[in-house]
């Protein structure tokens, strides 16, 4: 029997199984979605995302490399580690408009999918569990702590409105700015106070002039998540949060400084003290691996998926993901499915209600079964029981 039938075996294996488990996937998704959790608070997600692994005999470790919301799976012991990244984590305010809650489940899918046929393809099959992605760097954390070491391929594949398979992320630095000044009666003792929420004020009109001077890919946003309690009261304290964005981590090390010359300017101008803290450490950018993101678009093909021409509508694959700093270290693929949203886009309430029913039920599976047919491709050129 040659290769490509062998290989086509495989898949229809990993097929059925992950169709076995179709309706356990669709209510882990659900399960997610209905109970949003914000970065590093994803308890219930991580507790929940592991079970269907656990009953179909992987190795679950939990509370991975000291990080309470993280975990590990492992089914196999072939020579061809194959990595599916779990993500969890929802946004404050807006739950799971960016869809992790289908990351996840996909990811346990493709698993399950090849879990089926770890022994014949000489697989060893993980799900690393990764918190945090909105902001906290969870996956990086995890890298700084020995996980992925020595993957052969890491994959996840994400949700946005249309199916794009290259990734292209921005680098971006996550930063909380806080401003200390000094409260006064506003009307009686005006000059006796020193307004921190004026140093925002002045430190965003500082960045809306830089930015005619930054590159056509900079993109510097932030909101004030605190700026006085009472209207009679000079603010004393202001608080943000801020995010730099750059096409790679060289340019944001040359942008970045920049951009906090703004808000020295703030402090500066007021009279305040300023506090820059980062939140995490900066996302870098996507490195594709080339020849597994071939094998991810023809097997989407294979399941009737159509991926839309560049444009508007495709610009969900230059938002910025710690799975970019997986990808400096190990192969990686990075593609993004179709929910069929327009006009709703990630993080957008409407984008969050299409990231459950018919469409997005499609999608998870669809997603499950290429990322688990890559990883089939994946283990075909090692010469083993796929040769």
């Amino acid at each position: 029997m040659g290769a490509l039938s062998v290989t086509g075996a495989l898949k229809e294996a990993a097929r059925h199984e992950i169709d076995r488990h179709a309706e356990e996937l669709i209510g882990l998704s659900e399960r997610l979605h209905a109970d949003p959790e914000t970065a590093w608070e994803e308890h219930r997600a991580a507790a929940a995302v592991p079970e269907l692994l656990d009953r179909a005999g992987f190795e679950v470790t939990s509370s991975y490399l000291g990080l309470e919301t993280a975990f590990l799976a492992r089914f196999g012991g072939g020579p061809v580690r194959i990595a599916l990244c779990a993500e969890y984590d929802a946004l404050p305010g807006l739950g799971h408009a960016c869809g992790h809650n289908l990351i996840a489940a996909g990811s346990v899918g493709a698993a399950l999918g090849l879990a089926a046929v770890a022994d014949d393809a000489g697989l060893t099959v993980e799900v690393y569990g990764t918190p945090a992605e909105e902001g906290g760097g969870g996956k990086i954390e995890m890298l700084d702590r020995g996980a992925f070491a020595g993957v052969d391929l890491a994959m996840m594949v994400h949700p946005a409105p249309v199916d794009v398979a290259e990734a292209r992320p921005f680098a971006v630095s996550h930063s909380k700015i806080s401003y200390t000044g000094k409260s006064a009666h506003a009307a009686a003792y005006p000059e006796a106070g020193v307004n921190a929420a004026d140093a925002f004020t002045v430190a965003q009109v500082a960045i809306g002039l830089l930015r005619q001077q930054l590159p056509a890919s900079a993109r510097v946003h932030g909101v004030v998540t605190h700026a006085g309690d009472a209207p009679n009261a000079i603010p004393e304290r202001a608080t943000g949060r801020w995010y730099v964005r750059a096409e790679s981590l060289a340019e944001l090390a040359e942008l970045e400084p920049r951009v906090m010359r703004a808000f020295e300017a703030g402090a500066l101008a007021t009279g305040c003290a300023l506090e820059i803290e980062p939140e995490s450490k900066p996302y870098a950018e996507f490195r594709t691996d080339e020849t597994a993101l071939g094998h991810y678009r023809a097997n989407a093909l294979a399941l009737g998926r159509e991926f839309a021409p560049p444009g508007q509508a495709a610009r969900m694959n230059r938002a910025s993901t710690d799975m970019g700093n997986v990808s400096q270290v190990v192969p990686a693929i990075h593609p993004y499915i179709g929910i069929g949203s327009l006009p709703a886009t990630n993080h957008q309430h409407e984008f969050a209600a299409y990231c459950v029913g018919g469409k997005a039920q499609r999608a998870l599976l669809d997603g499950a079964m290429a990322l688990a047919w890559t990883g089939v491709d994946r283990s075909a050129p090692a010469g083993g029981a796929a040769a």
